[in-house]
């Protein structure tokens, strides 16, 4: 039976493996004075096929299968053109390029970008492709199905608090840059997106750099980075109204508009949002509002973009997590905001337990070409943040907050109930400079930048049950975070010949770090600290042969401490710098219907920060850091267009992700009883163990068929391997793998009223699969047996989205 099933599906093959095919090839040139263009975009669509011009400005496509396709040539200063193609026979074209009347803005991010043919493992991410999966959720549930790719959600919904992992590390280990402005928090290296709420709208392109990629503005890339430009020149006017709804009372409301091209030079863009969510958890809702205004002049020879991006979030507490023996009994539980009487018994909730965050961005942004060879991009920018999260506090010691204890009659009161605030006041600010240089076979890229963090860090407590009048309108801590932070690099790559390409890339860094003032344990944490960083990194990508190709590359990367670890460590402590070597080998295959891009990287660390347990002098986990550590992996992507009516993409990684030598520490409670005669903590020494939320599978698949004319169906799956919540390999202390399935359609109408009109509906977890994405755990010992605290992030069952997109 299998061998007749086997002859059939050969049998009917037939037809495709013997058609004919032929060659597509051509030159693109400048149509004014003839020249050929090196380095020029060519895209076939229905197909798989993209490739640049080499130094002759000639391309060349095999084995291409008969058929109508449309051709898309871009190079920057010229106007891209659309050429349709009828393929019966081989054909050779002459496509002249005529010089645009305007300067591409490409150029502000294009020195902090890989391009094609360079040796670097990246994604491109068209904001077309962003926004076809765009209901509302945060810009990393957007980005899920990009190679090594983990994302979490603390409400359980992707709105609100979300975290995105690549390879295994975390936004405050991937540089993130916002049109080549650093967005990471200069004192975490964090980088909250429900601060931007919808950004994902306002965005062009966005590229994903896997390992350290090219020298880049702001903090260290330690395992990715991800670069994104927003509204990119657009000449024609358009109105765009966006609205959703769906499950857990989520809706987003959005309208984007243009004026188009204004008196031959001025474009105004706009963006505003409207998202709430009452979230898959107790009581985690989530209200963001974000605005996006752009205005730009565009010159044949010059840019000028103003752009202010508004961010304001209120979200309830989600952060504690459920406790492990509250999941198979009620998985949506939230213990955040808890009113508990003398007795244990519990009141109730409160209600403004939240977060609420402003965050708003100011850029400037200048270009100029001199000659079609050299340019030059400028921007300044300020990062404007301010805002506090407001906790209930159960029975709290006057003392821990700097106040007296009060006398009622005869009776002392040491402790009451009370409501603080928690407030973050900052200001990021600096300006970057890039220059391209293209000559001969040589494209030079240089520049730098300068920042500097001012951020004030202070508690409020607002409502005190009892407390004696004056002693809790004041503020019971301050300290204040200064941070300069600069850079310079220079970039070179060479076409040594049209089929291997070099590339050499040096970036020098300094840093300046000044912590004052008391932490919320009244701790004096003043300290000052500097840094200086070389990073150099080198590769080579070579093209076998117009469908096949290779890369090796390797760069250095050194990251500084966060603010945690300084502001929780012991005096005395030895604090070191992390460093990364991070080595990538990747192969390429494109053809007419098919690609594969495979990548082996090995990405090796020396000093590596991660939480072991231990404490400080206070009871305070710190982080510390691991002599040797690495990550090692394989990561596979391939994308089949079978037909006109099937595009299926696939992904996959498998890593190991280790750390050698890990000394785990637990706490001793009984030490807080009798600390003359007991330890206060025990280690354990467990050798190599696995590093924590680095699961050493990830795989995804993306079925799309178009059986219809303007009608698409999409099945996305997503499979992540057992990730450790902590370092000890402890399989007790796990998430256990999870398999997610999501079914999305849309249909689209055009009229005369309108350019079109799209119909969306999102089934997410069609099979309602029960998984958590994160978790922290805490183990301690009393009376010599080992105890637990923790907290997981369940995320939601079956849930949907449905919406319209109506352009104008």
């Amino acid at each position: 039976m299998l061998k007749k099933s086997t002859f059939f599906i050969l049998f009917a093959l037939i037809p495709w493996l013997v058609q004919a095919q032929f060659t597509l090839s051509g030159k693109v040139v400048d149509a004014q004075n003839k020249e050929p263009l090196p380095g020029a975009t060519v895209v076939v669509s229905h197909s798989l096929l993209a490739t640049i011009t080499d130094a002759n400005g000639q391309f060349t496509f095999k084995n291409v299968n008969p058929g109508n396709y449309e051709m898309e040539v871009r190079f920057m200063g010229f106007q891209t053109k659309k050429v349709e193609i009828e393929l019966t026979e081989n054909k050779k074209l002459n496509i002249p390029l005529k010089s645009t009347s305007f300067m591409s803005d490409e150029v502000i991010i294009s020195a902090t970008t890989a391009q094609k043919a360079s040796p670097n493992t990246y994604e491109d991410i068209s904001g077309k492709k962003l926004n076809r999966n765009n209901q509302g959720k945060d810009l990393p549930f957007l980005l899920q199905m990009s190679p090594s790719v983990v994302v979490t959600s603390d409400a359980g919904a992707g709105v609100g608090y979300t975290g995105l992992r690549i390879r295994g590390v975390g936004l405050n280990g991937i540089n993130v840059t916002l049109n080549g402005v650093p967005v990471n928090d200069g004192e975490s290296q964090d980088v909250y997106f429900v601060d931007l709420p919808n950004l994902a709208s306002s965005v062009s392109n966005l590229q994903i750099q896997r390992g350290v990629g090219t020298s880049s503005n702001g903090s260290a890339a330690f395992g990715a980075s991800i670069n994104m430009q927003t509204e990119a020149f657009q000449p024609d006017a358009y109105t765009e109204i966006d609205n959703s709804a769906g499950s857990f009372q989520t809706f987003k409301n959005n309208v984007k508009f243009s004026t188009g091209l204004l008196h031959k030079h001025w474009i105004m863009t706009g963006n505003f949002s409207n998202i709430n969510s009452q979230g898959y958890i107790d009581r985690a809702f989530s209200h963001l509002k974000s605005g996006y205004l752009s205005a730009g002049y565009f010159g044949k020879k010059d840019i000028f973009k103003a752009i202010v991006i508004l961010g304001h979030e209120k979200t309830y507490q989600a952060w504690y997590g459920v406790p492990k023996d509250s999941l198979s009994i009620n998985r949506t539980y939230n213990p955040a905001g808890a009113i508990y009487n003398e007795n244990g018994d519990l009141l109730g909730y409160y209600p403004n337990q939240t977060d609420n965050y402003t965050q708003d961005y100011y850029q400037l942004h200048y270009a100029h070409q001199f000659t079609k060879k050299f340019n030059l991009a400028a921007a300044a920018f300020l990062t404007r943040g301010y805002g506090y999260y407001e906790s209930y506090k159960n029975d709290k010691s006057f003392a821990d907050y700097g106040m007296n204890d009060t006398l009622i009659g005869s009776t002392t009161v040491s402790s009451t109930n009370l409501i603080e605030q928690k407030w973050l006041d900052n200001y990021f600010y600096g300006f970057n400079l890039f220059g391209n240089y293209v000559g001969g076979r040589s494209k030079w890229s240089f520049g730098g930048g300068w920042n500097h963090y001012d951020g004030d860090h202070y508690g409020k407590v607002i409502w005190a049950q009892v407390a004696l009048l004056g002693e809790y309108d004041r503020n019971w801590y301050f300290n204040t975070g200064l941070k300069t932070d600069y850079n310079v690099f220079a970039k070179w790559n060479y076409k040594l010949t049209d089929q291997i390409n070099l590339m050499a890339d040096l970036q020098y860094r300094g840093i300046n770090y000044q912590i004052k003032g008391t932490h919320d344990d009244l701790r004096d944490i003043s300290q000052s600290h500097q840094f200086s960083f070389l990073n150099p990194k080198a590769g080579i990508y070579y093209a076998l042969n117009q469908k096949n190709s290779l890369y090796f590359s390797f760069a250095v990367s050194h990251r500084e401490p966060n603010r945690s670890v300084y502001r929780d460590a012991d005096p005395g402590q030895i604090i070191k710098q992390e460093k990364l070597l991070d080595y990538e080998l990747g192969y390429e295959f494109h053809s007419p219907d098919f690609s594969l891009h495979t990548t082996l990287y090995y990405m090796d660390y020396k000093d590596q920060f991660v939480l072991t347990g231990k404490i400080n002098n206070v009871g305070t986990a710190i982080m510390t850091n691991v002599p040797k550590s690495y990550r090692a992996g394989i990561e596979l992507s391939a994308t089949w267009r079978a037909n006109a009516f099937l595009d299926w993409n696939v992904q996959t990684t498998f890593s190991q992700n280790k750390i050698l030598g890990f000394t785990e520490y637990v706490d001793n409670w009984n030490y807080w009883d009798d600390p003359a005669n007991q330890p206060y903590q025990y280690s354990k020494y467990l050798g190599t163990t696995d590093i924590s939320f680095s699961p050493d599978v990830i795989a995804g698949s993306v079925l799309t068929l178009h059986p219809i004319a303007n009608g698409n169906i999409s099945w996305s799956s997503k499979y992540v391997g057992r990730q450790y919540i902590d370092n000890t390999s402890t399989k007790e202390r796990s998430l256990n793998p999870y398999w997610v399935n999501n079914l999305r359609m849309d249909y689209t109408v055009h009229n005369k009223l309108f350019k079109s009109m799209t119909f969306v509906l999102s089934l997410n977890n069609i099979f309602n699969a029960m998984y958590e994405t994160n978790a922290w755990v805490y183990n301690y010992y009393y009376d010599n047996v080992e105890y637990e605290m923790n907290g997981y992030f369940p995320q939601a069952g079956f849930n949907f989205m449905a919406g319209i997109n109506l352009k104008l």
